[in-house]
């Protein structure tokens, strides 16, 4: 097996054939299915139950006949229910006639809350009765999540034989260190007959259908074996409540309506898929960062997803920050990457971290998440004017602040760089984390310690924003240090980061102080965080735009030039959403709104071929040739926070809006939408203690108009042109 920080940073391309699993998922329990709802006892496509980093259900599959149904569709309702519909094959009925194609409607509503409810009904559209048998296998492999990823489990724990009584099936596990893990699956009606072969159990009801008559079938699955008695709830009841909590967080969030109906259901999309990637940590909740792999607390990646939803729900920030507060480091341990004041990488608790055979504890190897904690800290606070919770995370703040002076910058150069120290963790720690992505121009690996562009942009920006936190919470001397140490990395960094050569900024300075110079999305990001100087934006926008970057469809992770490009990649050529996003709303800050258009445009594309209108988390580097379909890249988290999240950063930056709470101000920045998106209405854009709404719409000539349509409070809507 490949050490475990190789698959950490890429998850591994698995021999199945790629299929987009149906992934439904409620607070910390998901499941992924095939498209026809089955669950196969397949480990690296991720299908399965899981609940607490354990696969609790690996296998759920039904035939009727002895044989699977034929899919006719499949469709995702919502981020916690789906329907998926099918028909029989040709089969010969427990009668011994025949029953042909298209006689029975096999149909499916898959149903995740705090278990899996599992509805399969059968209905006869003959005119004749039909007999046959329907049949549902089941087992449970309790792996934990790493090693469904292909991390070898190498503990002694142990399977226990199924057993079954009535309508109830247990499936039951003890880990290592003995903590018992148990599913239990109530089936209503009891079957006729169960058969226990092994791990597998097998269950069968016979079936006889009069004309027009039909059979439903449930299956309840509980991870670890909770039974609530009299207070079990019943799908409809967890339906209902769910369908609730949802109608709640679609009320919280702005809303935005267009003229173009395909770009409404993307926005509909990223807002269910926000809403259901969502996962509570204690009081509070954050963004888990996608599924199957990384349903969790993360730093990066709900730190940057809550940055781009700040315009349409900042409360998710605040849930993140709170969280991650809550988890940040207080030691120096070098076998997680831990120092003291540094924001976590990820969280695990699984029995592979339980155990110590991975450092997610959590583990702590990632150089960018604290400035983008401050960052997102100052986000928050510029659009909500939330000095309460400013004043709560202020140890945080400067624990995080003495982290990036202290441990962060570990030559004192003024740039903060990484190395790492844990046997088991990642190679690299930024955003790019596979162990093969920063690389020198000849395609060579670059040596650390590694000191990466972005996010020398992520500490300039983390300082400025904080400072107006701290300003506020009276601390004025310490604002204005933050506002002088940020101008003083400004000029540093656009002397030793830029190449004059290729008119663009090195993506990192390795272990010798030696630019790594290799043309990639990085600098793209310090764009968006205002460090580049003005008279090197616009070469920095042309070449992010050149054909050798931009594919197409967005703007690629590594220049198509480069040795070391492969569009396959994860990291090296591929192109993420996310990614940009961040580089669309860098170039309108610094006044390059057609190349934002162009982003915007591919990434829509992207979205209006793709099932249910969600963006992937990446997809292939290939040049568009005039497909009206991307490559995919097999194993993407499909939802995934920041590739959810990234329309709301996209759409923020084509209207240029941006908030100023502390001086009670709305900002509209040379509003410019795209010739496919002729009107634009949102409603419910919070700024500090009001509330707005805003319409924008093609007026002619390249230029948008705008107006205000509602305002709560006393905020001032203002516009630069």
């Amino acid at each position: 097996m490949p050490p475990f920080h190789d698959l950490e940073g890429a998850p591994d391309v698995p021999a199945e054939a790629r299929q987009e699993l149906l992934a439904l998922k409620c607070g910390a329990v998901f499941v992924c299915a095939r498209p026809d709802g089955d669950i196969r006892p397949a480990s690296a496509t991720g299908e399965g139950l899981y609940a607490q980093d354990t696969r609790h259900l690996s296998e759920l599959r039904v035939t009727v006949g002895g044989l699977p149904p034929v899919p006719l569709s499949s469709a995702m309702e919502s981020g916690h229910y789906a329907v998926i519909n099918a028909t029989n094959p040709v089969l010969r009925s427990a009668i011994d006639v025949p029953i042909p194609q298209g006689t029975l409607n096999v149909r499916r509503t898959v149903l995740i809350a705090d278990r899996l409810f599992y509805r399969v009904r059968v209905r006869n559209f003959d005119l004749k009765p039909v007999v046959t048998v329907l049949e549902v296998s089941l087992a449970a492999d309790f792996a934990d999540v790493f090693e469904v990823r292909g991390v070898v489990r190498g503990t002694s724990g142990r399977l226990l034989e199924p057993t079954h009584e009535g309508d109830r099936v247990r499936f039951g596990y003890v880990a290592a260190d003995g903590e018992h893990r148990e599913t239990l699956v109530a089936l209503e009606p009891s079957p006729a007959r169960v058969r226990i072969d092994g791990g597998r159990v097998r269950v069968a009801w016979d079936v006889r259908l009069e004309s027009r008559e039909s059979i439903s079938l449930w299956i309840t699955v509980t991870p670890n074996g909770f039974e609530g008695g009299e207070a079990e709830p019943t799908a409809a009841r967890a339906a209902a409540q769910l369908d609730s909590e949802y109608r709640e967080w679609v009320g919280s969030c702005a809303q935005i309506t267009t003229d173009n109906e395909l770009f409404d259901r993307l926005i509909d999309a990223s807002v269910r898929d926000m809403h259901a990637l969502m996962m509570p940590v204690g009081d509070d909740q954050l963004p888990a960062a996608g599924i199957p792999w990384y349903v969790a607390p993360f730093g990066r990646d709900s730190l940057l997803s809550a940055c781009e939803s700040l315009v349409i729900n900042p409360e998710v920030a605040r849930g993140t920050l709170l969280v991650l507060a809550g988890l940040q480091a207080q030691a120096d341990e070098a076998w997680r990457d831990a120092e003291p004041g540094k924001i976590l990488h990820e969280l695990r608790i699984g029995e592979l971290a339980r155990t110590g055979h991975i450092p997610h504890t959590p583990y702590y190897g990632t150089v960018d998440a604290t400035p983008l904690f401050l960052m997102v800290a100052g986000g928050y606070y510029r659009w909500t004017l939330d000095l309460d919770t400013m004043a709560r995370l202020l140890p945080a703040f400067d624990a995080a602040l003495e982290w990036i002076d202290k441990w962060g910058d570990r030559d004192g150069d003024g740039f903060v760089e990484y190395e790492r120290r844990a046997p088991a963790g990642l190679a690299n720690h930024g955003w790019k984390d596979s162990h093969d992505c920063i690389v020198h121009a000849d395609g060579s690996l670059a040596q650390g310690p590694i000191a990466l562009v972005e996010v020398q942009g992520y500490v300039y920006e983390a300082k400025l924003r904080i400072a107006d936190v701290y300003e506020a919470l009276g601390d004025t001397a310490r604002a204005d240090q933050l506002r002088v140490e940020a101008g003083d990395l400004r000029k540093a960094f656009n002397e030793a980061f830029w190449n004059p050569d290729e008119g663009f900024f090195a993506l990192a300075l390795d272990g010798r102080k030696a630019q790594v110079r290799s043309v990639t999305s990085n600098p793209a990001h310090c764009l968006y965080c205002g460090i580049i100087d003005d008279d090197k934006a616009a070469l920095v926008a042309e070449r992010l735009m050149a054909p050798d970057m931009f594919s197409g469809w967005g703007i690629r992770t590594l220049s198509s030039s480069s040795p070391a490009y492969n569009p396959m990649s994860y990291h090296n050529g591929s192109v993420w959403p996310h990614d940009n996003a961040i580089a669309a709303a860098g170039l309108k800050r610094y006044g390059f709104g057609a190349a934002t258009g162009r982003i915007a445009t591919g990434l829509f594309d992207v979205a209006s071929g793709a099932r249910d209108f969600r963006l992937p988390e990446l997809f292939c580097g290939f040049q568009r040739d005039g497909s009206r379909a991307i490559v995919a890249y097999p194993v993407a988290c499909i939802p995934q926070a920041w590739a959810a999240a990234a329309p709301f950063m996209l759409l923020q930056a084509m209207l240029g809006i941006s908030a100023h709470a502390p001086q009670n101000q709305l900002t509209v920045d040379r509003p410019q939408l795209p010739d496919w998106l002729v009107g634009v209405q949102i409603h419910n854009v919070r700024v500090g203690h009001s509330k707005v709404g805003l319409a924008f719409w093609e007026a002619g000539s390249s230029s948008t108009g705008f107006s205000l349509l509602e305002q709560q409070g006393d905020v001032r809507v203002t516009m630069t042109v």
